[in-house]
């Protein structure tokens, strides 16, 4: 597997310690701000979009309580009438992000052999009886 994915903007790649692993999903942001401002148009979306944002600012800049912040958030989405982040996966995709995640977890695991989980292979997909 090569060090580099050949799509950066999702992948995902290994710290340059090999103790943590990063997901790249740039997709979610873009279609995060496209969301947020599609009902900008709307002077009462608007409003209450602003106000949202305006709570998750005061949210983030104090010391918060357990669940602040995730209401503060939904609160935004749901002003803004945001859907559920996800990326759609084709097959090839997917099997490219299994490849770059299992070079991930052999670098997170590389100590430790009792507590390494098991990485799945192809022969583990076989159907039995």
């Amino acid at each position: 597997m090569p060090a580099e994915s050949t799509t950066p903007q999702l992948s995902i790649t290994s710290r340059s310690d090999w103790l943590a692993g990063y997901l790249r999903a740039d997709q979610i942001r873009t279609d995060t701000l496209v969301q947020l401002v599609t009902h900008w148009t709307d002077e009462d979306a608007r409003e209450e979009i602003i106000a949202a944002l305006d709570q998750l600012a005061d949210v983030v800049a104090s010391p918060r309580q357990e669940g602040a912040l995730d209401a503060a958030v939904e609160a935004v989405e749901d002003a803004a009438a945001m859907d559920t982040a996800h990326i759609p996966l084709d097959k090839k995709t997917a099997v490219r992000l299994l490849g770059e995640l299992t070079v991930l977890v052999r670098r997170l695991t590389r100590f430790g052999a009792k507590n390494k989980p098991h990485i799945p292979t192809q022969q583990d997909r076989r159907w039995s009886a």
